[in-house]
């Protein structure tokens, strides 16, 4: 039996493993994608304290390999079900269960996209979804962002410093948004409000050049930032009752639920900040607080 078995390979995920195996906890990561999460699809990452700029797929590499140096075995394999046991869980996985004492569910986020025809083109190539993470690479450009409620308008002023311009497009004439962000955003000179109004293409030759609206405008831009919501990856317990109203896992300060031996970490928690570090900070403290616990 495991002492720990870890769902989902993300920066969460890895950095747990490691530090249940410097703590003499034998544990296993199921991911049923590529090691590295959302970390793959980002070009460059230049906010990682330690690693001035480097690609995500290289920084996702470098942490899988880190953890498979240590014996850690990462198994390609999508989880079906979780049962709760007498002081154990079993996790059937593609048809093969696993009993381990105590689980972590790093499962993270998936975003919701526009679902437009053009849209996959110029993901990663103009279309990001995390202004913290890429705006940078947009400094002095314009860009548009897409959504009307807290994310859209906080990003909004987060590139309006980096930018010369940003077009904060809605599909309404009011935001969802908190009334002191869209006052800031309203008397922010250089966002431009462009309301009722939805992207129908993305247009460009090998990177996003232009965004057209279903009221024919066309705008120049390089950049275009997504905020129209996500969703966590939560539903393998769903039937536990330990999640918020929009699905994501509630933790208290070790990253427990309030099913014993139940632990999460990353974006799939409920959270304010979903970043590389926050991510690798809440597998630490699910990590630690598990060896704590099954030491004592």
């Amino acid at each position: 039996m495991l002492d720990c078995l870890i769902i989902g390979a993300g920066p969460s995920g890895m950095t747990a493993a490691i530090y249940l195996s410097r703590a003499n906890m034998k544990c296993k990561i199921l991911e049923k994608m590529g090691a590295g999460g959302k970390m793959t699809a980002t070009s460059v990452i230049e906010n990682y304290p330690g690693v001035e700029r480097v690609d995500g797929f290289e920084l996702a590499v470098k942490m899988q390999t880190q953890v498979e140096e240590l014996g850690i075995e990462i198994v390609n394999s999508e989880v079906e079900k979780i049962i709760k046991g007498n002081g154990f869980f079993e996790v059937v996985a593609e048809g093969e269960t696993i009993q381990a004492k105590t689980l972590i569910v790093a499962t993270g986020t998936t975003e919701r996209k526009l679902n437009i025809p053009s849209e996959e083109k110029f993901i990663n190539k103009g279309i990001s979804f995390c202004a913290i993470c890429d705006g940078g690479f947009y400094r002095g450009k314009d860009v548009a962002v897409i959504g009307g409620g807290n994310s859209a308008l906080e990003e909004a002023l987060y590139l309006a410093r980096l930018c010369t311009k940003v077009y904060l497009v809605h599909r309404r004439d009011e935001f969802r948004g908190e009334s002191v962000l869209v006052n800031k955003v309203k008397h922010t000179p250089n966002i431009e409000l462009v309301l009722n109004s939805q992207v129908e293409e993305f247009m460009g030759t090998n990177k996003l050049e232009q965004i057209k609206l279903n009221t024919g405008r066309i705008i120049n831009v390089s950049g275009c930032f997504e905020y129209v919501g996500q969703y966590a990856n939560s539903s393998l317990v769903k039937e536990f009752g330990v999640l918020n109203d929009e699905g994501y896992i509630l933790v208290d300060q070790n990253q427990s639920t309030k099913i014993f031996g139940l632990y999460a970490a990353g974006d799939v928690c409920e959270k304010k900040f979903r970043q590389i570090t926050t991510a690798t900070s809440d597998g630490t403290i699910a990590a630690l607080s598990i060896a704590t616990a099954l030491k004592s």
